[in-house]
């Protein structure tokens, strides 16, 4: 059994930045894709970044490629989404996911699932 907690989420103006962090129990972080995932107000959930525990291969939304770096501490089994020169429309409430195929994480689908924390941007 997988459990995810997030946590870092806030209010951030625009332009600046916050970091999550998504702790992991379970099994270590090389048996597992983790990805970012969010969801704003009125809209349908969507895949931000994942990291591929075996290789750490990475994959970006078009959306926040170069604002957004996604990292892990396998000490920890933690994942982190450092997030850069944050605009409005990254408002959402972040969840972050576990599968053990990365592809699947990729296309937006998770076998695990944290609660989510929110992000608002706004001045």
């Amino acid at each position: 059994q997988v459990q995810l907690v997030e946590s870092g989420g806030g209010l951030v103006q625009p332009g600046g930045s916050l970091r999550l962090s998504c702790a992991v129990s379970g099994p270590p972080l090389d048996y597992y894709a983790i990805g970012w995932f969010r969801q704003a107000p009125g809209k349908e959930r969507e895949g931000v970044s994942c990291i591929n525990g075996r290789d750490d291969n990475t994959y970006y939304a078009d959306s926040v490629k170069g604002r957004f770096t996604i990292s892990k501490d396998n000490a920890k089994n933690t994942v982190y989404l450092q997030m850069n020169s944050v605009k409005p429309e990254d408002t959402a409430v972040y969840y972050c996911g576990a599968d053990r195929d990365y592809r699947t994480v990729v296309a937006g689908m998770a076998d695990y699932w944290g609660k989510g924390t929110l992000v608002t941007v706004s001045s």
